[in-house]
């Protein structure tokens, strides 16, 4: 069986800014399109390796939040990310906790108020 989870979007209300946060902090290029006449920012997918992408999305249905799911992005050096994301004005939520032989895990609020997820496997 495959990973349940193909696809997330992460509400935002300014789009520009959004990416240019999430392309600075993750290290990344996003392809931007409109989508059901949805502002969409697609986050880099590779169909030959497991687990799932997204997109950042903006409209009237997508609302930032630091309720309801969180997503995790998966990165080489959490220090290296929240440093970046503070840099470009984030607050940390939850600072990194080491969580033994799954690695390491922290928060962090967006450029657009959500609340986002860091794991790095451990060193």
């Amino acid at each position: 069986m495959n990973n349940p989870v193909f696809h997330f979007e992460i509400p935002v209300t300014d789009m520009d800014r959004a990416v240019a946060f999430y392309e600075h902090v993750l290290e990344l290029e996003l392809h931007i399109q409109i989508v059901d006449d949805y502002d969409m920012a697609f986050f880099p997918r590779d169909d030959s390796r497991p687990g799932a992408s997204g997109a950042l999305a903006k409209g009237d249905v997508y609302k930032p939040s630091h309720d309801g799911s969180l997503i995790y992005f998966d990165v080489p050096d959490i220090d290296a990310v929240l440093a970046r994301a503070t840099a470009r004005g984030s607050r940390i939520l939850f600072a990194k906790k080491d969580i033994g032989e799954a690695g390491y895990v922290a928060e962090f609020e967006d450029s657009e108020g959500n609340r986002i997820a860091l794991t790095q496997a451990q060193d």
